[in-house]
């Protein structure tokens, strides 16, 4: 009795795991946070269904997607027709939820918020602006009493989403930026140190005194680090926030391509957040893989849907609801 008894909780047990489901997924940092809330909210709605994500930076997500070893990707920088032609299969890009990247600081003894133009900002990272009192930094920050430390430049060592958000803003708004770095996941940094992910960048700045980096908005609030406004394209200093970082997104929500790969940095309007940044999931259209294909594009629907209530308890905006209507018929045309 006893033999046939531990054979029937080994029949249960593989029966069980049978049925559950495990689909790998790799990519961006910048909305790691939420893209984990939701995945732990989805399983426990269907606890037969498993949702990993690697957070290695958009540049390892799209890799790992194009050469199959997991079954979807994100990205906070769309791919390029090359990398789509190169994975071989059609991938499309669906928006999950919008972000702000900040400039985020350590400065001893300045608790003020600081002030930044797009200019200044390019210039501290092309190694141009080296102190933190030179005068293109005291003169839209007065009153605040800068120290005469130098600036220690931190960036991204991974490919990331998050750099090309911050590369495609500085250059729009310094040509000479455009031409030195240019726009890319991974691009040749002229000064500074890198960390790895969001989390290094955050956790370099967070242990250097005079630092300056940059990060997706919930990794400043989470790690309490100090960040600035920046000037948008109307003059404003503008903090990143849920609401100016939606303002960003108005402009593109009535003139959104049909594929999805549009940016938004440095948009016009008043109270708009300059640095912002839809995010992207990355799913084949038609994968070989149906069942889980058709889970994803579930998942995906009350992402867009019930998930959406989620974002902004992590600091991070909703889609517009134009533009999850285009995307709720973008994703009929995924295999399923």
């Amino acid at each position: 009795m006893k033999r046939l008894f531990l054979a029937a909780i080994v029949l249960l047990a593989t029966a069980a795991s049978a049925q559950t489901v495990q689909i790998n997924g790799a990519g961006a940092t910048f909305p790691y946070p939420i893209y984990s809330k939701w995945f732990d909210e989805y399983h426990k709605v269907h606890p037969n269904v498993e949702i990993n994500y690697q957070s290695i930076g958009s540049g390892g997500g799209i890799r790992q997607l194009s050469a199959g070893t997991v079954f979807f990707g994100a990205s906070d920088g769309p791919m390029t027709n090359d990398q789509i032609a190169a994975a071989g299969f059609h991938i499309l890009h669906i928006p999950t939820v919008l972000g702000g990247v900040v400039p985020v600081y350590n400065i001893p003894d300045v608790s003020a918020e600081l002030h930044f133009t797009g200019k200044v900002l390019a210039d501290i990272y092309l190694g141009k602006i080296t102190k933190w009192n030179d005068a293109a930094i005291r003169n839209l920050n007065p009153g605040v009493n800068l120290p005469g430390a130098e600036i220690t430049v931190v960036h991204r060592s991974d490919g990331s989403g998050t750099s090309y958000i911050w590369c495609d803003y500085l250059s729009k708004v310094s040509p000479d930026y455009k031409k030195t770095v240019g726009v890319a996941t991974s691009v040749n940094w002229p000064v500074g140190v890198g960390g790895k992910g969001n989390e290094g960048v955050a956790g370099l700045v967070k242990q250097t005194p005079g630092s300056i980096g940059y990060v997706e908005l919930i990794y400043a609030l989470q790690n309490k680090i100090s960040y600035g406004s920046v000037q948008n394209a109307d003059g404003e200093f503008v903090r990143a926030s849920t609401e100016t970082v939606s303002n960003a997104a108005a402009a593109a929500a009535k003139n959104m391509p049909k594929d999805f790969r549009v940016s938004i940095t440095n948009a016009p309007g008043h109270d708009v957040y300059p640095i912002s940044s839809f995010t992207w999931l990355l799913l084949q259209e038609s994968p070989s893989d149906v069942a889980r294909s058709r889970i994803m594009v579930d998942f995906t629907r009350w992402a867009l849907s019930g998930g959406q209530g989620l974002a902004t308890q992590l600091g991070y905006a909703p889609i517009p609801k134009d533009v999850v209507a285009l995307e709720m018929e973008a994703l009929k045309r995924v295999k399923q």
